[in-house]
């Protein structure tokens, strides 16, 4: 079985007792930030910025931009006032905090058999934290942060734990995957509730357990087969649409404007040709196909050859921007349609409907398909950007 080992930082690969370690590195930062402004007024205004972060649910709007939103205006300060000292602390003040942590013990024989079975692993840690903080904490684990496949931050993530599109978004990000997904981690709320939401396995580390490791190989191979990541629940397909544009604004903004038109082989779509087509297929397939199904009875939903429309339509010509721009305004207003609806597959998520091609179908199937689209084209950004994306 293909499985991708998605492994929690804190408290699972690094013993970081939180009761030492945020007080800890609250009065650094705020000591750090005294000339600017008063500790106890930063720190309570850190912590608020924090909780936007962890209740975004914008697509458009990255952890970074929502917290800048949240932390500097609040102080009165421009964040390039102040930025050249956060940018010390982390590089000077921050590493002190080691030695309030220790790595876990059985972490490196875990990420070591994972790496020898040739599963992919991730470092699903909150991104609610610079990428340095989060790489300096990957190195007190005791490992390099080139160990992993892929690590978030709040510069290149857009939903925080205990979203489930967090974990969709994750994988977005990874390009997609197949077969199983695994979650390990401590917090009951962030790292296992959130991630069964979204469709993935998860292996829960008791705190009372002291954080063992030595079970996770076994209770793994023991996965059956139906455990391959699917959308089984309305609340896991949510998480998926919201997370695709979310992951192809992040593969965007790093890559060069050159490399958007540049496909990766002749005959192969290059990244605008793909926004384009995500665009197009959202305003007119998705949306109407859905506000037929929520206000007609049964409705008859024709089919659209949508892969002639990337020559006939010219793509290669068009502005990638602005169809990224028009897709995330599309997806937002499906989703505006949909999280109404109850969080269990039941209601309106069983209206009837007649596919062209797929015969009688349902509301919530007809989801899953786009959803599905999307999982398959934001790995074909992924793959036409490869040459300078990093993982």
């Amino acid at each position: 079985m293909t499985v991708t080992l998605l492994l929690d930082l804190d408290d699972t690969l690094l013993i970081n007792p939180m009761d030492a370690f945020l007080p800890a590195y609250l009065k650094g930062l705020g000591a750090r930030l005294a000339p600017y402004v008063a500790p106890d007024r930063m720190v309570k205004t850190l912590l608020a910025a924090t909780g936007e972060m962890t209740r975004n649910r914008r697509p458009d709007q990255t952890l970074e931009a929502v917290f800048d939103a949240a932390f500097y205006p609040a102080l009165g300060l421009e964040k390039s006032q102040v930025h050249p000292t956060i940018a010390a602390f982390y590089a000077e003040g921050f590493p002190q905090l080691k030695k309030l942590t220790s790595p876990n013990p059985q972490a490196a024989a875990l990420v070591e058999e994972a790496r020898r079975r040739g599963w992919q692993i991730g470092i699903a840690t909150n991104p609610i934290f610079p990428r340095t903080a989060i790489e300096q904490r990957i190195r007190w684990a005791g490992f390099s942060p080139q160990d992993f496949d892929f690590t978030p931050s709040y510069e290149t993530f857009h939903f925080a734990k205990p979203s489930p599109a967090y974990f969709a978004e994750f994988l977005a990000q990874m390009g997609g995957v197949d077969g199983a997904v695994v979650m390990v981690g401590d917090d009951w709320e962030n790292d296992i509730v959130a991630a069964k939401q979204a469709g993935l396995a998860a292996y829960w580390l008791n705190p009372e357990g002291d954080g063992d490791l030595s079970g996770v190989l076994a209770w793994v191979d023991a996965l059956p087969e139906k455990e391959a990541m699917g959308f089984s629940t309305p609340t896991a397909v949510l998480a998926a649409l919201r997370a695709a544009p979310a992951a192809l604004q992040t593969f965007g903004v790093f890559s060069p404007q050159e490399a958007w038109c540049q496909p990766p082989a002749l005959n192969e779509w290059c990244f605008t040709e793909i926004l384009c087509h995500l665009r197009d297929a959202e305003i007119e397939v998705n949306l109407p196909r859905l506000k037929a199904v929520l206000t007609e009875d049964n409705p008859f939903l024709p089919g659209e050859d949508m892969d002639t429309w990337k020559d006939t339509r010219h793509y290669d010509r068009q502005d990638g921007a602005s169809a990224l721009q028009a897709f995330m305004a599309a997806r937002q207003e499906l989703l505006a349609l949909l999280e109404p609806l109850p969080s269990a597959l039941q209601g309106e998520w069983l209206r009837a409907a007649r596919h062209a091609i797929f015969g009688p179908t349902q509301l919530f199937e007809m989801i899953t398909f786009v959803a599905e689209h999307d999982r398959l084209h934001v790995r074909q950004a992924k793959a036409a950007l490869s040459w300078v994306l990093k993982g």
